[in-house]
């Protein structure tokens, strides 16, 4: 009978973090100053390229996706576990916590589809710059554009869509926020199958991505050297180093959240703080790259503030 009412229980109870003494409000509101730093960025660089006809470009649609995408996976996680912080509830109801779950899903293989899909352009525009505009056309972009959010979708769905399957006996989350790993250890049934398929859908999304990436970026290495022309090679420099940076960056926080959980002498806290970072970092940072290192970004963003303050 006790398992049947955790089965049917709609509220799940949440990991919190051990804060000390006075603690609690300064790392509220450093987590708000995040929250609202990085949501600002985002925006900005999504209305830089909605309002602004120099940016109407294959290159700056595509790009769209990653700032929208960034915007997803920092208000998923990071507002509920400030709320907690402050209120101590630690509450969240099931389907909520499944849609957390699915959009921070959604976000992390989002990234790496959105890298890959940019690198093919770079890749066209630098290898095939005579025919980028005839390859670019606005229903490759398009087309480009629905791959990227269609397969990642498809994916994450696959992987939600068994745990459907499997009665749920348990209810508390053994974490501040709600992810795939954290439901599977709330059910009491066979979840190998679960596994395989977790398994195999993060062997496609990094499969994939990194592949696209490092053909594009190698052809685009080999042009710059054959061509030998300084110019090529400072346009290959400004439009990729951003794109690469992004993806070491992710990779390099995704690599050490994955270890944390690895290593015993690694506290719970500092594991939760980990699988926080993944959400984190990259939304704060991704505009900021490229910011610094797309001229056309960087000179339209001093421009549109030039204009502001001359008003």
């Amino acid at each position: 009978m006790e398992n049947q009412s955790f089965e049917f229980s709609s509220e799940l109870t949440l990991d919190p973090f051990v804060i000390p003494p006075g603690g609690k409000y300064p790392i509220f509101f450093l987590g708000i100053f995040i929250y609202i730093f990085g949501i600002s960025c985002n925006l900005t660089l999504l209305a830089l390229i909605i309002l602004n006809r120099n940016l109407h470009k294959p290159m700056y649609f595509i790009l769209f996706s990653l700032p929208l995408n960034d915007l997803i996976g920092l208000s998923a996680m990071l507002p509920k576990v400030l709320s907690d912080i402050v209120t101590e509830t630690h509450k969240i109801h099931y389907l909520l916590c499944v849609l957390q779950a699915f959009l921070l899903h959604m976000y992390g293989g989002g990234i790496l589809f959105i890298l890959a899909a940019m690198s093919f352009d770079r890749y066209v525009a630098i290898c095939m710059p005579l025919r980028y505009s005839s390859v670019m056309t606005p229903r490759v972009i398009s087309c480009i554009i629905a791959l990227v959010w269609g397969l990642d979708f498809v994916l994450i769905v696959s992987l939600f869509s068994l745990q459907a399957r499997l009665p749920r006996c348990k209810y508390a989350v053994l974490n501040v926020f709600c992810d795939n790993p954290s439901l599977l250890k709330l059910t009491c049934g066979n979840t190998t199958v679960n596994n395989i398929i977790g398994l195999f859908n993060t062997a496609v999304i990094q499969v994939v991505s990194i592949s696209i990436q490092a053909y594009s970026y190698v052809k685009i290495l080999i042009t710059c050297v054959v061509t030998g022309k300084s110019e090529a090679k400072a346009k290959a420099v400004n439009t990729c180093v951003a794109q690469l940076v992004i993806l070491v960056m992710f990779e390099v926080v995704g690599t050490f959240t994955i270890l944390s959980h690895r290593f015993k002498n690694v506290s719970v806290d500092m594991q939760k703080i980990m699988g926080m970072l993944i959400f984190i970092v990259p939304p704060l940072l991704n505009p900021i790259v490229y910011g610094l290192y797309t001229k056309e970004i960087r000179s339209t963003l001093l421009r549109v503030l030039k204009n502001r303050v001359s008003i």
